[in-house]
């Protein structure tokens, strides 16, 4: 079994061929190269970067945005008649991983 652990905007994401993820929201054109790939496990072998694989990439096919779950927040004070209810929706990138390059 091969997949790679690669950074993204701060964020750690553990992959293998074939997988979609919902990545923060970011423009990308059709096609995607992850660079910063941290670890690399192909049958067994595991081969960690210090702290960066240089001969290793991920190429992944941009699907498009999507908007995450509902999150509601309700506020409340006690005695006082305030109640408040706020909603968010995180918006994400789905973007599918194609292949995990590497040289070495």
């Amino acid at each position: 079994m091969k997949y790679a652990v690669f950074s993204f905007k701060g964020g750690q994401y553990k992959i293998q061929e074939g997988d979609n993820l919902l990545l923060p929201l970011s423009t990308f054109e059709k096609r995607i190269v992850f660079d910063k790939v941290l670890l690399l496990v192909d049958d067994g072998a595991v081969v960690v970067g210090k702290p960066v694989l240089e001969s290793t990439r991920v190429l992944a096919s941009y699907l498009g945005d999507e908007k995450g779950e509902k999150i509601r927040v309700a506020k409340y004070k006690a005695k006082s008649r305030y109640r408040k209810v706020i909603g968010s929706r995180t918006k994400y990138s789905k973007v599918r991983i194609e292949k995990i390059e590497s040289k070495a």
